[in-house]
């Protein structure tokens, strides 16, 4: 089985899959003005309110009239964004509301849609939000500088360390990226929001795709130091091969879990579970038909003759 035979088809279909997301979260930029993703209150500040019905559920248009009333020059709720959870409750985000407009929120929600019960309620600021924002930020960045110098010093023993190192940080982004995008996506379409479980399900899926590929890199490791005669290429190959069952098996169980979560998981964790699912799916693919290809191609220098090839062919 030659894997790596077609590494440029491989990463040809990683850009086929990132660039709708990036398509997605430049419609999201352009025509909210707020950023590439719908971000939560978690990150941009707002308030969060989740209330349970007693009787008929109001309709969306209900709320946001309920919304526009109370809101004040000196205390603007805004567009709120609505979301059902199940059948008699909503999800209700705004930007942020004092208890005292809260307490009159319930009130008149009572006064016209009967008894009302308030299942959560969070404020935070924009200021916490940009806080947050930052540090989410700067947690991936520290987190992929901490994996380039672990696996440097881990591979030290192999010709051109950094290199693995670098590809498992491309491999990495590569996962990002696809993550980002199917959020973009399900926010632009659905009107999901980035909150603080987003950011848990980014994180983790950067652990599992960095996790995967070191698996890969250590049999390379091993291997380099067996099959010295032979072509980087078919050793890198063999590799994959033989760690091939272990990568779909151990990341199947996982994704099998997950989507089970998905059918029967409930709303309030459907969002962190879709975008868990979706990052160790990407993580996988990137660890097995990105990372190691990435290797040979850095090996051979193969960009050296991409030009010479279509010079070639003009001239043919």
């Amino acid at each position: 089985m030659n894997i790596i035979k077609n590494r440029y088809l491989y990463f040809l279909i990683s850009l086929l899959v990132i660039i709708p997301g990036i398509v997605f979260m430049t419609l999201h930029w352009t025509s909210t003005g707020e950023g590439p993703l719908a971000l939560g209150i978690d990150f941009k500040g707002g308030s969060l309110l989740e209330v349970q019905f007693a009787g008929t559920r109001p309709t969306f248009d209900e709320i946001k009239s309920l919304y526009a009333q109370l809101s004040t020059a000196d205390a603007p709720l805004g567009d709120p964004i609505i979301q059902p959870v199940g059948t008699d409750s909503y999800s209700i985000r705004s930007k942020q509301m004092s208890d005292v407009t809260k307490g009159k929120m319930i009130a008149e929600m009572e006064s016209k849609f009967g008894a009302v019960t308030v299942l959560n309620f969070s404020s935070v600021s924009a200021a916490i939000g940009a806080e947050v924002t930052r540090a989410a930020v700067f947690a991936i960045l520290m987190a992929a500088l901490a994996i380039v110098f672990y696996i440097w010093w881990a591979f030290r023993g192999v010709d051109h360390p950094v290199r693995y190192g670098t590809a498992a940080i491309i491999a990495m982004f590569h996962d990002v990226f696809v993550v980002l995008g199917v959020e973009a996506m399900l926010g632009y379409l659905l009107h999901w929001e980035a909150d603080a479980l987003f950011l848990t399900a980014l994180l983790t899926v950067i652990g599992f795709s960095v996790h995967d590929t070191i698996v890969v890199f250590d049999r390379i490791r091993e291997n380099a130091n067996i099959y010295r005669r032979i072509d980087f290429e078919t050793m890198v190959n063999h590799s994959v091969v033989q760690t091939l069952d272990r990568s779909i098996n151990t990341q199947l169980t996982v994704m099998l879990t997950l989507f089970a979560l998905v059918l029967f998981g409930g709303d309030t964790i459907r969002h962190f579970v879709i975008i868990l699912l979706v990052g160790i799916f990407s993580g996988t693919y990137s660890s097995i038909f990105n990372a190691s290809p990435i290797l040979v191609v850095w090996e051979k220098q193969e960009w050296k003759n991409w030009f010479k090839r279509k010079e070639a062919e003009m001239t043919s």
